[in-house]
């Protein structure tokens, strides 16, 4: 029986939804945390209907607090936090010219310092027991920069370089073992919840960039109907057999079209393994 305990962040829709009842199914102790706790029904139905247990409870990754409230209640029953599932996030559409510097920090707070802020809450717990795994869901977007997603982009490129930093000295260490997950597209709330955010701010705005936006939107939307898109269950399986992995690899694609679209930038070292070893050099023994 699988004891090991998994914390998993952004949990009421989608991969973070998904990724919750399959680790549940393989006997893992989640907690499935997320911002709007009102959305806690459909995760407990879900739960209840495949017959397993999740605990869910309220994080706000944009909250220092609210984090750290939540890993404490936590080990009030715990020895560990043996997984954790940095998930949480959100997609923006927009140049960098029409952005606002609020919409800009958004960003950033959600995707880049989310992670950070629970890795920072969960790291301590896992050095003291020599053992754990924190699994980043990043995008290919971490590793491909694409029109109009340059902020968003640069919030994943933040998440990749986190990842591998911490790669390079506490995993040799101190036994956490640190994976950057890069998803392609994912049939899920993300991409509507990013476009109805465009709208939300504006929507097309009437400049040089409107026929090339025009152009990237109609061809995302004509491409969820092909391969590049998968569901999010489909990705919540690659996160499991990552997690179950005696060494997983720092960056996972989670399809064969990720793996295509990125080629260029991972062929050297497709799971930046060999660059880890290379980086770690600099710490020594």
């Amino acid at each position: 029986m699988n004891n090991k305990v998994a914390l998993i962040t952004g949990a009421s829709t989608g991969v973070g939804f998904e990724t919750a009842l399959l680790l549940a199914s393989k006997g893992y102790k989640v907690y499935a945390t997320m911002r709007n706790f009102e959305k806690k029904d459909a995760l407990k139905e879900a739960a209840n209907d495949q017959n397993v247990e999740v605990i869910v409870k309220q994080l706000d990754v944009t909250s220092t607090t609210s984090i750290n409230d939540c890993v404490q209640e936590i080990m009030k029953d715990e020895k560990n936090i043996d997984i954790l599932i940095n998930n949480a996030g959100a997609g923006f559409i927009r140049t960098t010219e029409q952005a606002t510097e609020d919409e800009i920090m958004w960003q950033l707070n959600v995707n880049l310092m989310g992670v950070i802020r629970t890795t920072k809450a969960v790291l301590p717990i896992m050095r003291k027991n020599k053992s754990g795994h924190i699994v980043n869901i990043s995008s290919v977007g971490g590793l491909v920069g694409q029109p109009f997603n340059e902020i968003y982009c640069a919030t994943k490129f933040g998440v990749e370089g986190y990842t591998e930093s911490l790669a390079s000295y506490v995993q040799p260490h101190f036994n956490i073992k640190f994976t950057s997950i890069e998803p392609g597209g994912i049939h899920s709330e993300f991409a509507n919840n990013a476009l109805a955010q465009f709208e939300l701010n504006g929507g097309l705005v009437d400049d040089e960039y409107k026929p090339l936006l025009e152009s990237y939107i109609g061809g995302a939307q004509s491409r969820q109907g092909n391969y590049a898109y998968q569901t999010s269950k489909e990705v919540s399986e690659i996160i499991g057999k990552c997690v179950e992995m005696q060494d997983p690899p720092i960056r996972m694609r989670t399809s064969q079209w990720a793996e295509e679209f990125t080629k260029l930038k991972t062929q050297a070292d497709p799971i930046g393994k060999l660059l880890q070893a290379e980086v770690a050099k600099l710490v020594g023994k």
